[in-house]
């Protein structure tokens, strides 16, 4: 198992990845793949960029390598890899998300949008949160009329979002002003992940209209028993 100083390099390195793909920078475009430990014990997965692939999970990378054809680009993110990975790891992948990313935006959020921040067991109660804690550090929840938004700290302490709608709420436009309203209350001024299920084709609308732009696809395993999109 890697130690205190090969996590801390691990989350050094995808930390730079990720603060230059926001920026637009993204990883050459040339077939191959990066393997890292993981930065933390929780976090195993797969990040693909364009042409690039980035693969942190604690085992041999000698035996990654070795399942990924270096004429396949879509291999980091194949149901065949993915589930040898997760069966090494004694983990499983539970989706293969667009992984989109926004800046921050300065001041409070819109007007119009009532917002109250939920703490203590309030927060812990409501299924989403309790779910986001799981995987999630630092994570902060704001009750809407009609949904929630959420906070957290996941993936080499990348600030994630995650919102859910209300059911008779749906198709009005809330999900974007929540998604826009993380924006603003982003600690540190972003920037700020959101992970999307692919065929929630009305959650991926939304945070396209808030002004989060798709970086790349993402499968994150977890240990059996926990799984869901954390924007979905």
């Amino acid at each position: 198992m890697p130690g205190a100083r090969d996590r801390a390099a691990a989350r050094q390195a995808l930390t730079a990845i990720l603060t230059a793909a926001a920026a637009g920078q993204f990883p050459p475009a040339d077939g191959n793949v990066t393997i890292l430990p993981q930065p933390s014990g929780r976090d195993a997965g797969v990040i693909a960029f364009t042409g690039h692939a980035v693969v942190f999970a604690d085992t041999d990378p000698a035996w990654i390598a070795g399942q990924l054809p270096p004429d396949e680009l879509s291999a980091p993110l194949s149901a065949r890899f993915l589930h040898a990975l997760g069966e090494r790891l004694g983990t499983r992948s539970h989706s293969v998300d667009v992984l989109t990313c926004a800046s921050a935006l300065a001041g409070p959020p819109p007007a119009g949008l009532a917002l109250t921040e939920l703490t203590g067991g309030a927060g812990r109660e409501h299924q989403r949160i309790a779910r986001a804690l799981c995987y999630r550090d630092d994570v902060r929840a704001w009750q809407a009329d009609g949904g929630v938004l959420l906070l957290g700290r996941g993936v080499a302490g990348r600030w994630e979002v995650a919102v859910e709608v209300n059911d008779d709420r749906r198709g009005h436009g809330l999900g974007g002003r929540l998604a826009t309203a993380a924006r603003h209350l982003v600690p540190g001024g972003g920037p700020l992940w959101a992970q999307i299920a692919p065929g929630n084709a009305a959650s991926v609308r939304a945070f396209l209209r808030a002004g989060f732009r798709p970086a790349g696809a993402e499968a994150l395993l977890s240990p059996p028993g926990l799984g869901g999109t954390m924007a979905e």
